[in-house]
């Protein structure tokens, strides 16, 4: 059993990590409300991009583009979004399953484009081929890893070594439901609803392929940017609820441990006064 000195100490050390704890849960609240804010912000703009693509595609057949060529699929490239520190509940063990799981069923083998150390080391670490990997802030991703993160994919799959891009990252919907999802970004599949099946006549101003060259490269860079933001505020929902629960079990811990203290300082207490008693009873006689 443990001594007095024994249960005070670890009654120490659990204050000072419920304080660690509350700290990092403040700071996650914080970085989770801008995160929030950024993503609410993005998605009216990748919404009307997709409604765009949607209506461009009523045009019927597209000019060839690198971006939509459809070719056997003999490589795959998974861009996989972690973070870069831990303390996030099943936050980053969620999508390493979710991307271990679709490199075991590809039929073709898989290149990894990472982003977030804690992809980069579990994959690293097993041999996995990670054709290119990169760090984001503690503050959350910004609009230039976007662009690298675009910029190693388009390389990937315009030279032929990638004949499909997918991305796996964590669809942000509260501070307590963080889904992790796989999509295919490239070859782009423009999105299609009913009005696809019209067949209504459109004039581009200026040409189409002048049009596509520009729409999309900016519509597959909407998509990585959109899912780095769902990621950061994903992240951010997920380390806050975790500690969250590592403060509230570390005050409950404290409680167990005092009230252990307070007994056993009661028991120790009331020994020596029955020693005292004892010994006075023994004086007597």
């Amino acid at each position: 059993m443990a001594t007095l000195k024994e249960i005070r100490a670890r009654i120490k050390a659990a204050k000072n990590i419920q304080q660690i704890t509350k700290a990092m849960k403040l700071v996650s609240a914080a970085r989770l409300k801008k995160a929030t804010d950024r993503v609410l912000e993005a998605r009216p703009y990748a919404d009307k991009m997709r409604e765009l693509m949607s209506s461009i595609s009523e045009a019927g057949e597209l000019p060839d583009h690198p971006l939509l060529d459809n070719r056997p699929i003999r490589n795959l490239a998974l861009i996989l979004i972690t973070s870069d520190r831990g303390l996030a509940g099943a936050y980053n063990t969620s999508l390493i399953r979710k991307a271990t799981e679709f490199i075991r069923n590809a039929s073709s083998p898989v290149k990894l484009i990472t982003v977030g150390k804690k992809g980069t080391q579990f994959f690293g670490k097993r041999g996995y081929e990670v054709v290119f990997s990169r760090s984001v802030p503690a503050s959350g991703a910004v609009f230039s890893d976007a662009v690298e993160v675009a910029r190693a994919a388009r390389e990937l799959f315009e030279s032929g070594q990638a004949d499909a891009i997918h991305i796996c990252y964590s669809k942000f919907h509260s501070a307590i439901r963080q889904v992790p999802q796989i999509v295919q970004l490239l070859p782009i599949q423009a999105p299609t609803g009913d009005a696809a099946a019209s067949n209504v006549s459109y004039e581009f101003e200026p040409e189409p392929e002048g049009l596509l060259g520009t729409l999309l490269p900016r519509y597959f860079l909407t998509l990585v940017w959109q899912a780095l933001l769902e990621s950061t505020a994903s992240e951010f929902g997920a380390r806050m609820t975790a500690m969250t629960s590592a403060t509230d079990n570390a005050g409950k811990m404290i409680q167990t441990l005092t009230l252990r203290a307070n007994r056993e300082r009661q028991a120790a207490i009331t020994k020596e006064i029955l020693e005292v008693v004892g010994g006075a009873e023994a004086l007597k006689s």
